[in-house]
């Protein structure tokens, strides 16, 4: 009986280190797929990111073109309006300063009643 038992013991110690070897695999197995489905999706969202950062790209290549062509004919008419103001001011320049001459120097008091 004790032979009998020794071998059920030795059976039953075989058996468990065969469910741990499988568990060990199975643990093994499962760190190795969560480790690949992490890189996997790293690679995804890598890939997203790049994709959407090409899209942003091209629709801001496409709407600032019209925004620099706009502000591009604003600063022409901006410069042609400052020329216009200089040119109007310095073709009154000398009477205004004759003008301006004039009312200092030659002053003419009015009593105020």
């Amino acid at each position: 009986m004790s032979a009998q038992n020794s071998a059920g013991i030795q059976t039953l110690l075989d058996a468990e280190r065969e469910a741990s070897k499988i568990v060990q695999k199975s643990r093994e197995y499962r760190t190795k797929r969560v480790r690949e489905a992490r890189d996997e999706a790293k690679k995804e969202i890598e890939a997203y990111r790049a994709n959407k950062e090409a899209e942003y790209k091209e629709f801001e290549a496409q709407h600032t073109q019209g925004n620099k062509a706009a502000e591009e004919e604003a600063s022409k008419e901006a410069d042609v309006k400052i020329d216009e103001i200089q040119a109007a001011g310095k073709k009154g320049q000398d009477k205004i300063i004759k003008d301006l001459l004039a009312a200092v120097f030659e002053a003419h008091p009015t009593p105020v009643s």
